[in-house]
């Protein structure tokens, strides 16, 4: 294995970044529901910021596909339907294959800790019972192989996935009756990931996302 680490950047801390994080938190939760109409005025006020800040933030949504923009008719939360949700799982476990397949012969005693770590938190946050911080922190872990990867493309396309990947994971756990992941939900994971047999790697990933999915579009109430 080789001595390489798997760096994330940092978290910013702008009024545009909180802004946005907390507007994304608010669809992910349901604070507002899908398919309703953001009320630039309100949120704006209830947000205590100018409506100059929560367009910004807004627009980002947009562009990955949190919300949609009507014209004449104005900015709405997305709703989600089985095909949304199939295409995202398929792009998903895409990815995450492709991430395994180049940051494999990467891992070293260190970026695997980091792994680790990152696992830990998350069951921290399952512990606490915050259901949007366990999102964050398992799209977090799944972060991990791409950033391992030194793969620029990839990496760009698991960031505009994440969004989705948010709104996707709260009606998962919805559709399992619960707040957040269980904490043993990522141990064959974690325990793949710093074996030997990448096939192995990859099959658990075919396994766990298309269980996943199925449950999802089988419990949601369409």
């Amino acid at each position: 294995m080789k001595n390489d680490t798997a760096d994330a950047k940092p978290p910013s801390d702008t009024l545009k970044d909180r802004t946005l994080d907390t507007l994304q938190q608010m669809i992910v939760m349901g604070d507002m529901a899908p398919g309703s109409k953001v009320l630039e005025t309100s949120v704006a006020t209830s947000l205590g910021i100018s409506r100059a800040t929560l367009r910004e933030a807004m627009n980002r949504l947009v562009e990955v596909g949190l919300l949609v923009n009507l014209p004449f008719r104005g900015t709405y939360v997305r709703k989600l339907d089985r095909v949304d949700l199939t295409e995202i799982y398929s792009l998903r476990a895409g990815l995450e294959k492709i991430a395994f397949q180049m940051c494999w012969d990467k891992r070293n005693l260190v970026n695997l800790a980091e792994l680790e770590f990152r696992n830990e938190v998350l069951c921290d946050k399952i512990s606490e019972n915050d259901p949007y911080g366990a999102i964050s922190s398992e799209l977090h872990l799944h972060s991990w192989c791409y950033e391992l990867s030194g793969h620029g493309l990839l990496l760009q396309s698991w960031e505009r996935l994440k969004p989705n990947l948010q709104f996707y994971f709260a009606m998962h756990q919805k559709a399992h009756g619960r707040g957040g992941p269980l904490r043993q939900s990522h141990d064959d994971y974690i325990r793949l990931a710093k074996g030997d047999d990448l096939e192995a790697m990859l099959a658990h990933l075919d396994d766990h996302m298309r269980q996943g999915l199925a449950k999802t579009l089988e419990m949601t109430d369409w």
